[in-house]
């Protein structure tokens, strides 16, 4: 193969190149943090030099779609191609800059690569007419990522990209966990990539085949219900057929460490409330303020607590505003399996966080560790976490307390829900997970808004810099007029 890696794979991800690369339609079920994305843009490198396509369309949900365009293409797609590539991301043709690529990219002679969000695919009529025309004018291949987002065949992304599935010389969807609710999730994902793929075109044949179902009475109606499931090692010999599975520990060739960052826009009720505070700290700096780093620290958290969801008013009461974060972090949960801390700098979101995921996955699955936590209930927090017969899937904690001097190595995933500006803070939140005792690659996942002191933060913290050094002198200023 003539191709060369910009990145080198590893030998999962070649084995899930070896397998789809043949094939017209293919899931990559492959657990976030094993690189499916790298493969899948390995792979668009590849057809295109081997001229079976011309253009490539991802689709994926608003948090991880841009990721596409800014980070993952940059950085996996090769030198040659990318030099040559033209790439659009979908935001609604809200410019004339964009409505000229989007016109241009057309006709374009090289590479052409569409991204747009899932959500726009049901939402905008526009957005639909101009996928089906870009996807009937090019030669190309379709990425549905965290395909989970169309597990509905209800819905109307799902009906919507199944209708355009056939204009794709390829079709492939990625997702990290096919089935977080059913087995019966896998129908609208399968077909997506072809119509009765996995044994049935038809949902109720598929369910009847799959399900145990039982007459039931809601509210003086008669209602079929699942009570279980049947002919399960059937179906996941047709899934098997279709797909490349991998967890990331049969990836024995992982680093110790994955870092992921998942994108949460703020609302528009965050986005009035961190403008107007963000200007009040600007006016503050113009007017000679902020004469020590503290200060400075206790305005970039004030902006934080914003895009936390959260604001504390002229009385010093909390007020909640609006957030999409809370979804973020239970999309991030669909994605993954086995243990999983979330560690949240403020208590506020340690309740909200805990409430939501009780409601998805049960009130046995969640303990908390903070401030306000007894000593013998922290005890029995991780006590429960570490043991691999208990219901507990997920310690909620901040790091200021759960950060030091415990052992959570059960643990396979580590999500941050907001970090604290505390450099040590990180590292040592970090080393709960993996530290002795750990045998297996751990993934960790930073929940950030774009263009905030929220991403600032994270950069600073990736960069192992403390912040109290990072807002003096000129430098302050770069954390009010370069965020949103």
């Amino acid at each position: 193969m003539a191709y060369e890696f910009k990145t080198k794979p590893y030998a999962h991800q070649k084995e899930a190149l070896r397998r789809s690369l043949p094939r017209r339609e293919f899931a990559f079920l492959m657990e976030m943090g094993s690189g499916k994305t790298k493969v899948a843009i390995d792979e668009i490198g590849i057809l295109f030099d081997q001229k079976e396509i011309d253009a490539a369309v991802v689709i994926a949900p608003k948090g991880v779609y841009s990721n596409w365009t800014n980070r993952e293409i940059p950085t996996h797609m090769p030198a040659d191609l990318l030099d040559g590539a033209m790439m659009y991301m979908w935001t609604g043709l809200s410019s004339s800059r964009e409505k000229w690529t989007a016109e241009n990219i057309l006709a374009y002679r090289g590479l052409a690569i569409l991204v747009m969000n899932v959500e726009a695919v049901s939402s905008s009529a526009k957005a639909f007419e101009y996928l089906k025309k870009f996807m009937t004018k090019r030669r190309c291949a379709i990425y549905v990522d965290e395909s989970t987002t169309i597990k509905n065949h209800k819905s109307l992304r799902a009906s919507n990209l199944t209708k355009l599935a056939p204009l794709a010389k390829y079709r492939r969807i990625m997702t990290g966990s096919p089935v977080p609710r059913s087995p019966l999730d896998f129908f609208s994902q399968f077909n997506f990539l072809r119509p009765g793929l996995i044994g049935s075109k038809n949902f109720i044949a598929f369910r009847a085949k799959y399900a145990v179902m039982e007459q039931r009475i809601f509210g003086g109606r008669s209602v079929q219900t699942v009570t279980g499931y049947r002919n399960l090692a059937e179906l996941t010999e047709n899934v098997k057929e279709h797909s490349f599975r991998v967890t990331k520990e049969e990836c024995m060739d992982l680093p110790p460490k994955v870092y992921v960052t998942r994108s949460v826009e703020l609302t528009d009720e965050q986005t009035k409330a961190y403008v107007a505070m963000r200007e009040e700290a600007f006016a503050e700096l113009e007017a000679g303020g902020f004469a020590t780093a503290t200060a400075v620290i206790t305005q970039i958290l004030r902006l934080h607590q914003i895009v936390c969801g959260h604001i504390t008013d002229a009385d010093g009461q909390l007020v909640r505003l609006k957030s999409n974060r809370v979804q973020a972090l239970l999309d991030v949960c669909d994605e993954i399996d086995g243990k999983t801390i979330v560690w949240a700098r403020y208590r506020e979101d340690i309740r909200g966080i805990s409430e939501a995921l009780r409601d998805v996955y049960g009130d046995d699955s969640v303990v908390q560790y903070h401030g306000g936590v007894g000593m013998a209930d922290r005890e029995y927090a991780v006590n429960g976490f570490q043991d691999p017969d208990s219901p507990v899937k997920f310690f909620v904690a901040n790091q200021a307390t759960g950060g030091y001097g415990i052992t959570l190595t059960a643990a396979s995933n580590v999500i941050y829900y907001s970090n604290d500006y505390d450099l040590e803070k990180r590292l040592q939140s970090e080393d709960r997970a993996h530290r002795s005792g750990q045998t297996k690659s751990v993934l960790y996942v930073d929940i950030v808004s774009p263009n905030t002191v929220d991403e600032k933060i994270l950069d600073s913290l990736k960069n192992k810099k403390s912040i109290a050094d990072l807002v003096t002198g000129d430098k302050v200023r770069e954390w009010f007029t370069s965020s949103r």
